[in-house]
């Protein structure tokens, strides 16, 4: 564990004020290492990531440190805080997140995730590989209605049915008679 100084120069407690208030704007976080990425390969990320509702940021593991243990994450968050550490701060679907983060390491393997915190709960990367194959919330809530819809569209067939074969019959029935005159 860092040392810690027991007095922060102003910029540094601006920064971690910003990295809290970005904290608390956001339901879930990932975390990975950069080391190995080029500004381009950066920049590609970021933008596939804004599309999804997230934003990656480097963040400095000191200030990350303080700020997640300012706001309660101290032992889930502690391990993941070494190295170059980048965290993408989710305001949306973290299943879709996790999707792009993961898809995207495998094209560039020099990012890696190390976890994540999802719905308060700690995830390390295995879990986090599980987790984006998992429908996301939006299909979820089509799969839902759809399920719901069902019966209702299967009454509409049964009841539509009915006069339809009534209109067949009658039809036979005049072709039948049709026929016989």
């Amino acid at each position: 564990m860092a040392m810690r100084a027991t007095k922060l120069q102003p910029s540094k407690v601006e920064a971690i004020q910003m990295l809290k208030e970005m904290i608390q704007g956001s339901n879930d976080y990932v975390f990975a290492e950069y080391r190995g990425l080029t500004v381009e390969q950066i920049t590609n990320l970021r933008k596939q990531l804004r599309e999804k509702g997230a934003e990656l940021h480097v963040v400095k593991n000191n200030f990350a440190r303080i700020a997640f243990e300012e706001l309660g994450y101290t032992k889930e968050v502690a391990p993941l805080l070494a190295g170059p550490t980048a965290v993408t701060f989710v305001k949306s679907d973290s299943n879709d997140v996790a999707k792009v983060l993961l898809d995207f390491a495998k094209e560039v393997p020099a990012l890696t995730i190390k976890g994540a915190l999802v719905d308060k709960g700690f995830m390390d990367k295995a879990q986090v590989e599980a987790f984006s194959k998992l429908p996301g919330r939006g299909q979820l809530i089509a799969m839902l209605m759809s399920a719901m819809n069902a019966p209702a569209q299967n009454l509409v067939y049964v009841l539509n049915a009915i006069p339809t074969k009534l209109v067949r019959v009658l039809k036979a029935i005049e072709e039948k008679k049709a026929q016989e005159a």
